[in-house]
């Protein structure tokens, strides 16, 4: 393997539309709320600054879980780069350098363009957000207080692929934000979250013994798929309450095409009596989200357009 083909393997390339499904969702939000002013330059910024910090967060996560040794051959899910022999340790930290240049230069290009004209305190807040997003993504598993080693990996992303993703986007287009936002973010987040209790419980063995305390070691492998099936439910809920509180077309209501596919999903899950098992479910839920969030996105665009 070439060293240009051993970087795109440790941007784990696989992850990116799962990251994107937020910026999309909130955008088309957005689009709804504004059509004619709706800025692609803003929207483009926000893909492009959600893309590095994915990339830099699987690089962080790659050089955290080898250093402390979660990555070991006991973990069941595919090698990263440090393990493998693919990158050194000095490699894949340059690499969080630059990566956490780009993002931060991404991000701070971003709110000044779509901060323009509004308040000080918009642009300070959003450039604070921007940096605490920074930090989400790279003390995941690096450092010694990383939070996935202590349980706190489903909230963070909860929070930063759903929340700050939908409504930031939503509001750095629209210049406004009403609170229903927060149910199609939530969405997001939860389906999100359940890619990351997919990777626990398929590795919740090994991350028991090398110390790395998430959420399905605390609870315990049958309770982790029981609060995987709360987490498709809730987040399905979720959007349909927010088209039924802002109803202008059936046409929102096309991201219920998935259902079919979320449901064999949860078929899946349940059937698994392996702990190999739960990784094609992993590509298969981030995709399942990522079809989701584009169905949502031209039901309210087509909607609001009708």
């Amino acid at each position: 393997m070439s060293k240009f083909q051993a970087w795109l393997y440790a941007f784990r390339l696989r992850t990116l539309p799962l990251a994107l499904s937020s910026i999309i969702v909130g955008s088309s939000i957005a689009y709804a709320d504004v059509k004619a002013g709706f800025s692609w330059l803003i929207f483009g910024l926000c893909v492009l600054t959600t893309l590095f910090l994915q990339v830099l967060s699987n690089l962080a996560n790659d050089y955290g879980d080898s250093e402390k040794g979660t990555d070991n051959d006991d973990r069941i899910g595919p090698k990263r780069a440090v393990q493998s022999g693919l990158l050194s340790f000095a490699e894949i930290k340059l690499g969080i350098y630059v990566c956490g240049a780009l993002a931060l230069a991404s991000g701070l290009i971003l709110v000044y363009k779509a901060t323009q004209g509004l308040n000080i305190n918009y642009t300070i807040f959003f450039i604070v957000l921007g940096l605490c997003a920074m930090a989400a993504a790279v003390k995941y598993t690096m450092g010694k207080n990383a939070y996935g080693y202590q349980g706190l990996g489903d909230l963070f992303v909860l929070l930063f692929f759903g929340i700050v993703g939908v409504c930031g986007s939503h509001y750095l287009i629209a210049h406004k934000l009403h609170y229903s936002v927060l149910l199609p973010a939530f969405t997001i987040g939860a389906f999100s979250t359940g890619v990351l209790n997919l990777n626990n419980m398929r590795d919740h063995t090994s991350d028991e013994k090398a110390g790395k305390i998430t959420m399905v070691v605390r609870m315990g492998l049958p309770n982790a798929m029981r609060y995987h099936r709360i987490l498709i439910l809730a987040g399905f809920a979720a959007s349909i309450i927010f088209v039924i509180a802002n109803f202008t077309s059936t046409m929102q209501f096309l991201f219920l095409i998935t259902v079919p596919l979320f449901r064999r999903h949860l078929v899946a899950v349940r059937r698994v009596n392996h702990h190999q098992e739960f990784d094609p479910l992993l590509p298969q839920l981030a995709i399942g989200t990522f079809i989701f969030s584009i169905l949502f996105a031209l039901g309210m665009i087509i909607g609001s357009v009708g």
